[in-house]
Formats: structure tokens, C-alpha cells, sequence
């Protein structure tokens, strides 16, 4: 559902949680209050990374995507918990609860994080207070902070909730871009990632009141598309409505792990393999999908990341085939150095009820026939061994190979339920 509003301003408010996870576990536990707390991966072994800490931590130094030894030198008091996702989960359905009991028209980004429009809430004058009693009610029962921020548009809401953090409201207005919103470094603009800022800074574009300024043309030259929409979000022009429905176009479902050490050993890789195909397996059952493209992700010990995938030729959603072609790719790619970390993704997502639709009874029947094809195959695989299917898998590895540069994460994992 997208909804326009005809010939009438649009009040956009963009609502970021504060150090979200960290925060849950302080409201969870308030003896966590007021101390340098982190969440991390694994505290045991080395994929002892950074979610997320508090804003204590993040005084002595402690980021997101640190490793937990070096957090620790920084910061020796440090409280370290693992993640505990039920209880994420559960707190931010809460919280999009109370957003949507504003209004209707809430569109989640992340499990901490979306955008409300609330034109039709009351007079522009009024949203400020608006924002002040959704933040307070937020903090009051839930005891979790936020910061809003309040714009005609997405992106400028994006940007203005940053700008004051913890338990910030900020009003973005368009024409003030020049006096709040062109200063600031140009990678700080959302949307531009390291590899664009890198590009930008050549062209001698260093803020994002230069990105505003540049030529369209020039830009395009370097970037395509995606010059023209960087100019015109840095001018404040975004068009994008707030979209309930949105949540649900999940294009890919994954799951990835670094390993307790680099390894070459087999045994040992194809132990992480079937956690990565199961937890891609549970995803995927929860949101009643399927997928009809697999890609595997191999990072190296000196930390070269490939990522190589493959269309198949029907959908899958067990582990059993999750992990037969996953494997499939790995004997193909791996080349055969100590591996850091893998990941599996499921591509080409689509939910089982819509395929229903799509699907006659011949394409059905055709599809079913396959499912049981190649469910038979893994179980003769297993039991006998893979080569007295060679012919079979040769003919596979055959068709067109479709390499990616990204791995995407299905970080919204499971709102929808």
C-alpha cells in the first residue's frame, strides 16, 4: 500500500532506535544502566565482534565491527553480553506497535529503525509535539530511547534523526539545506558507502552541499543512475512514499559465519556449511518463501571475499538442497586457501502463496516432479556417494554461472510474524 497525499506538504518522521540492542538489554536488566556495555558475535572465539554498545563503551573508543580483544584493551570494565534476538525482536515489534496505533502508514526498515507519515496526524505545526509524546511513550514503556527525526521526505528524515543522538528530535527543512545539511562531510550523506565517497572526493567532492552544486551530467559519467538520485537527495528532493507493504519485497535470505580459525580442513567446513543451510532453511519456512538461486560467499584468510551463485532450476527451501548446492559451489570456487568465513544465500525469493497463483496444474505437476527428482538424488548421494551422479552434475555445472559483488543480509529477519 503506498499512500499519496495530494497538493499537501508531507510531514515524514524517521524513528531510530539508540543503541538498540544494547538498550534492550539495559531495560531487560537495569543493573547494565550507566556501564560500558557491548554485544558481541561469539565473546569465546575470535568471531567476538561488535554488534552494537552503549554509548558509555562508544566514550572509550568501542565501535560497531571491532574485534572484542581489541574493545577490551580499549575499555577494561567493558560488559559483554551475546545477542539475545527474541528478546530484539519482541522489543521492536513493541515498538512498531505503538507507531502504528499513530498511524497506519509505517514502513520498518530494520529491526530498529523505520519511517511513519504523519500528514494527516494534525497541523505541521504540531509535529514536533507529535514526536515529543511517540519518543516519550517509547521511553516510558518500553524504557528503550530514540531519535526522530522530522522532514517532508524520507531521506531528509533519514538524515535529521542522526544528527542528535540519544533521544533526539531534529526538523530538517528544505529550505535550510544550505545552513544545516551542505556542511556536513560528504560521507555522511545516506547513500554514499566508502567505494562512492572515494569516487565523489576525486571529483572534488568533499561535502554534500558539493554534491548538491555538481553537474548531473559529470556525475552520471561516474557514478550512472545513482549520480542523478544522489544530486537530487543532496538538494532534498525524494520522492519515495512511506510504504507499509515494503517489508515484505525480501529479495534474498542468508546467513554467514567466520570460523574459529582459518581452516582448510573439509570436516570442519562443512560442519559451518549445514548450521548456515539451517538457519537459511528456518528463515525461509517462517516467511513461507522459497528461492530459485543459491549463492555461496568465501572470505580468505587475508581477507578476499568472492561470492559466486547459481540459478536453479526449481525452487528449493530445505537445508538438504540448500546445502547440495552449496557444496556444489564451494567444490567449483574454493581454491582450496584457509577460509576466515562463508555465507549462504537464497536468491530470487518468492512467497509459496504467491508462486500458487502463478502456477497452472502442468508447470505444478512439472515442478513437483522435479522436487522429488532431486530430493531422491541428494538421499542417493548421501548414501552412495556423489559420483555415480557425475554425468548428471556435470550437465549442471554447465549452465550459466552469475557472480555477484554483494552478499546480502536478510537483516529484517522475521518481523513479519
Amino acid at each position: 500500500m503506498v499512500v499519496e497525499h495530494q497538493n499537501k506538504r508531507r510531514v515524514i518522521f524517521h524513528i531510530d532506535m539508540n543503541c538498540f540492542y544494547a538498550s534492550v538489554e539495559m531495560a531487560y536488566d537495569s543493573d547494565l544502566k550507566g556501564k560500558a556495555l557491548a554485544i558481541a558475535g561469539n565473546p569465546e572465539e575470535r568471531k567476538g565482534i561488535i554488534v552494537t554498545s552503549s554509548y558509555e563503551a562508544r566514550a572509550k573508543g568501542v565501535k560497531t565491527t571491532m574485534p572484542l580483544w581489541q574493545a577490551r584493551r580499549l575499555c577494561p570494565e567493558l560488559v559483554v553480553l551475546r545477542p539475545n534476538f527474541d528478546r530484539y525482536r519482541s522489543a521492536s515489534k513493541a515498538m512498531f506497535k505503538i507507531l502504528s496505533e499513530i498511524t497506519p502508514i509505517v514502513q520498518p526498515v530494520s529491526i530498529d529503525e523505520g519511517y511513519m507519515d504523519v500528514t494527516d496526524c494534525g497541523p505541521p505545526e504540531k509535529a514536533i509535539e507529535l514526536a515529543e509524546n511517540i519518543q516519550n511513550r517509547i521511553l516510558h514503556e518500553l524504557d528503550l530511547p530514540c531519535s526522530i527525526g522530522i522532514a517532508p521526505n524520507k531521506f531528509l528524515a533519514k538524515m535529521a534523526s542522526d544528527m542528535k543522538k540519544p533521544m533526539g528530535i531534529t526538523v530538517l527543512r528544505k529550505r535550510e539545506l544550505s545552513t544545516t545539511l551542505w556542511p556536513l562531510p560528504i560521507e555522511e550523506m545516506y547513500g554514499v558507502g566508502n567505494k562512492t565517497a572515494e569516487k565523489l572526493k576525486k571529483m572534488e567532492i568533499h561535502t554534500i552541499g558539493d554534491l548538491a552544486k555538481k553537474d548531473v551530467y559529470e556525475l552520471k559519467q561516474v557514478l550512472g543512475i545513482n549520480g542523478e538520485r544522489l544530486n537530487n537527495r543532496a538538494n532534498g528532493n525524494d520522492k519515495r512514499s512511506v510504504d507499509p507493504d515494503a517489508i515484505y519485497d525480501f529479495k534474498s535470505i542468508g546467513s554467514s559465519q567466520t570460523l574459529p580459525h582459518d581452516t582448510i580442513e573439509e570436516e570442519e567446513i562443512k560442519k559451518l556449511m549445514v548450521i548456515l543451510a539451517t538457519n537459511v532453511e528456518r528463515r525461509l519456512k517462517r516467511k513461507q518463501a522459497v528461492g530459485q538461486s543459491i549463492q555461496l560467499m568465501i572470505r580468505y584468510a587475508d581477507r578476499k571475499t568472492i561470492t559466486r551463485s547459481k540459478k536453479l532450476q526449481m525452487f528449493i527451501e530445505d537445508k538438504e538442497d540448500i546445502l547440495y548446492f552449496a557444496k556444489e559451489l564451494l567444490e567449483l570456487h574454493w581454491n582450496e586457501e584457509p577460509i576466515r568465513l562463508l555465507g549462504i544465500t537464497v536468491q530470487d525469493i518468492q512467497e509459496k502463496q504467491r508462486i500458487a497463483k502463478q502456477l497452472d496444474l502442468f508447470t505444478y505437476e512439472k515442478e513437483a516432479q522435479n522436487e522429488k527428482l532431486y530430493t531422491a538424488i541428494d538421499q542417493l548421494s548421501q548414501k552412495y556417494g556423489k559420483d555415480v551422479f557425475k554425468r548428471w552434475e556435470n550437465s549442471i555445472r554447465k549452465e550459466k554461472e552469475n557472480p555477484t559483488t554483494s552478499f546480502q543480509k536478510d537483516f529484517l529477519d522475521d518481523y513479519k510474524h
